[in-house]
């Protein structure tokens, strides 16, 4: 029996492309089922430019509503640059701040509205800002399992990049993101298998988009190469809406919840709260 798995449930990454704006007292409601559920982080808001993300512009009011004293879930925010860090940093509330660093430099762009060097010097102010906040920062890396741009992709070089933001900037918590829902599991297996062993001081997740029918393979693959950190959505809505105009969506976590009791894997998942918070998305997501 394994107790070290983590797993991370995605509430703002599943509403944030959303077509309707989803109403706060909406959000604090179904944030609030969540926090009773087991999760060990719940991603529940960002602290971005409203222009660019909309549904998003109410984080700081979703926060102030959120039933914390009976939940041992740590809480984490997205945030895109310097200010948005500073903005989340008023928070005492929150344990994490999360940073998408993208391998690509037109997901980058797209993203951040910065190149990748300019990114790396974002991280590197952000971070000293969680170091000396007592924080800790949470680096995905947006296309690490392809390029639909183009662009030079191959496994060293998502090892090298996350050898360079450990061993330079400090970063121990990076998850390996499939922004576009392009990873199978031999990609998934084979880059684990390589970048786990060659980082150990660093705690690796996966943060994959994906359709329904690959989920599980995904998992799998992941986990049997030594990924124990796994980010989820309940029913698997969302995606990343800079990525393109038909969102893939996120892993369903109950395909995460499925395939770990499945192995005999035990995890802190209270059922009920985890069924009524499963009832509420047919309310909030239409």
């Amino acid at each position: 029996m394994e107790t070290e798995i983590k797993i991370i449930e995605c509430p703002r990454d599943a509403m944030q492309g959303w077509h309707d704006f989803i109403p706060t007292k909406q959000k604090i409601a179904y944030q609030n089922v969540l926090l009773q559920c087991g999760f060990d982080v719940l991603d529940f808001g960002s602290f971005v430019s409203p222009k660019a993300i909309p549904q998003m512009r109410d984080t700081a009011e979703v926060l102030n509503g959120l039933e914390l004293s009976q939940t041992q879930t740590k809480l984490l925010a997205i945030i895109a640059n310097e200010r948005g860090a500073l903005d989340a940093l008023q928070f005492e509330e929150i344990d994490f701040l999360g940073y998408p660093f993208s391998i690509s430099e037109e997901f980058q762009k797209r993203n951040t509205n910065a190149t990748i060097i300019e990114s790396l010097h974002r991280v590197e102010e952000i971070q000293s800002l969680c170091v000396n906040n007592k924080k800790k920062l949470v680096v995905y890396l947006s296309m690490g399992f392809g390029n639909p741009y183009g662009e030079k992709w191959h496994p060293d070089l998502v090892s090298q990049w996350s050898e360079r933001l450990n061993k330079e900037m400090g970063i121990e918590i990076l998850a390996l993101s499939d922004t576009i829902g392009c990873a199978n599991p031999a990609i998934v297996q084979s880059l684990f298998s390589q970048i786990i062993p060659e980082n150990l001081s660093v705690e690796f997740g996966a943060h994959l988009h994906t359709l329904l029918e690959n989920a599980t393979t995904l998992i799998e693959a992941a986990y049997e190469s030594g990924c124990r950190r796994f980010d989820g959505a309940m029913k698997g809505f969302g995606g990343c809406p800079m990525a393109k105009d038909d969102l893939t969506g996120n892993m369903p976590t109950e395909r995460i919840i499925s395939f770990l009791e499945g192995k005999g894997i035990r995890n802190q998942i209270v059922k009920d709260r985890l069924l009524e918070a499963e009832s509420m998305t047919t309310t909030i997501f239409i």
